[in-house]
């Protein structure tokens, strides 16, 4: 049964004010010694994984990166399993488990071999000035791999890795996922159903210098709205034989939203608008045709947009508010809202929360400052969240620190790869040797 980290074990969490001594074990100095001494080696792994291309769909490329990582992990014990994904277009992911010792807490670290720069893409080599290495992918998420494969690394070497039972879980399709994603994501979410705690190793939260840590991120979903109204002879729009248009109904509708939607934490963006006579999706649902004239009304119009939430309460309370405004219809107009549920909230949880007190409890052995939480609608959606309300506690945001994540120039600073590979170690080993 899992019961780790109750809302008990956050009452007797320590509060951190400022760093005091440390407390290392000899086992967590060797662990901080090894990442350490291993930094130019990392680097050195970075820059071959970051040179192989695995945009997405580039599923050659995803396979050549696992390809790349499976004796690493193999060499720490790992059995891997590269688990085939062509049922839903894609390459598949990398699944590698070590089994530690029985009845102990259930570990789960997250990351993904596929970066947003496909093939075509003009930004495709590693570089590095002193400690900022930039290059696809370089922080989001071959980055975070480096910082996963440094702490098990400094754990074998430590012999606190032995112990521990520990899945990672390299998805090739986060920044893409197959559809539908209930296929895609199951073999993550059976990872945790099996796990007790969930780490996720997409970049380390920053604001004015200091590290944050990520005890929530939001929900990323969509919605598309057609309305149609009446068309005719524009001298005759508002009248009772003529109506309104389908332009004044989703102006209406979206208006509405800006007016009586919004709540902390939420946020609902309008990303294409197209409106005429008609106005026709495309297929992929990423442009429109449209046509039109002065005098005539718009017979039709389309929006989509999405909506990111903190909870699932959240979610299913707005898009009921969503959809009652969209049944408000103006005179000869009719509307029509659809939904697509993708990725699902991590939610602050108490058992969250408390995790993020261990981890504190971390950075005064190491002499770091403690962490707080870092807003929750500052980070987008990822895949732990797909298993946040599996386990009992999961923190993101444990990968390295970097900038302009998503766009050619993004950058990694790697000095912060050690800080964060030393806390995943340490926090990983403290909890492998506590029972479920």
């Amino acid at each position: 049964m899992k019961h780790f980290l109750t809302a008990a074990a956050l009452a007797a969490a320590p509060i951190i004010a400022t760093p005091a001594a440390a407390q290392l074990t000899n086992a967590e100095q060797v662990i901080a010694s090894n990442v350490e001494t291993h930094f130019e080696d990392d680097v050195a792994l970075l820059e071959v994984m970051t040179n192989v291309n695995s945009g997405t769909h580039n599923h050659e490329g995803v396979r050549a990166v696992a390809d790349l990582l499976i004796p690493e992990l193999e060499a720490l014990n790992f059995t891997t399993e590269f688990i085939d994904q062509s049922h839903v277009d894609r390459a598949g992911h990398l699944f590698a488990r070590h089994k530690g010792n029985a009845d102990t807490t259930r570990i789960l670290m997250i990351g993904h071999l596929d970066t947003v720069f496909e093939r075509d893409s003009p930004f495709q080599q590693f570089t590095r000035e002193g400690d900022i290495a930039t290059g696809p992918g370089v922080v989001d998420d071959k980055g975070g791999i480096i910082v996963i494969l440094s702490a098990l690394r400094a754990m074998e070497a430590a012999g606190t890795l032995e112990a521990a039972n520990i899945v990672v879980a390299l998805t090739g399709d986060e920044e893409d996922a197959g559809q539908p994603i209930e296929q895609s994501r199951a073999d993550l979410i059976a990872a945790g159903e099996w796990a007790d705690v969930a780490l996720g190793f997409e970049g380390l939260s920053v604001m004015e210098g200091r590290d944050f840590g990520v005890v929530a991120r939001r929900s990323s979903n969509s919605w598309q709205i057609t309305t149609t109204g009446q068309t005719g002879h524009s001298s005759a729009i508002f009248r009772d034989e003529a109506g309104y248009g389908a332009v004044y109904e989703i102006a209406r509708i979206l208006d509405a939203f800006r007016q009586q939607l919004p709540e902390e934490n939420l946020t609902y963006n309008v990303g294409l608008l197209a409106g005429g006579t008609p106005a026709v999706l495309a297929d992929d649902g990423l442009s429109a045709n449209t046509a039109g004239k002065t005098n005539i009304i718009a017979s039709t119009a389309v929006a989509r947009g999405d909506l990111r939430t903190i909870s699932q309460d959240q979610t299913d309370r707005v898009a009921t508010a969503m959809r009652d405004i969209v049944g408000q219809n103006l005179p000869g107009t009719g509307a029509e809202i659809t939904f697509e549920f993708r990725y699902p909230p991590m939610s602050p949880t108490d058992g969250n929360r408390a995790l993020l007190a261990r981890l504190n409890t971390i950075n005064v052995d190491l002499r770091l400052e403690p962490m707080e939480e870092y807003p929750p609608s500052r980070r987008g959606a990822a895949d732990i969240s797909f298993v946040a309300t599996l386990v009992n506690a999961a923190l993101a945001g444990m990968g390295p620190n970097g900038a302009g994540s998503h766009a050619e120039g993004e950058s990694a600073d790697l000095s912060s790869f050690t800080r964060q590979a030393q806390r995943a170690a340490i926090l990983i080993s403290r909890l492998a040797v506590e029972p479920r």
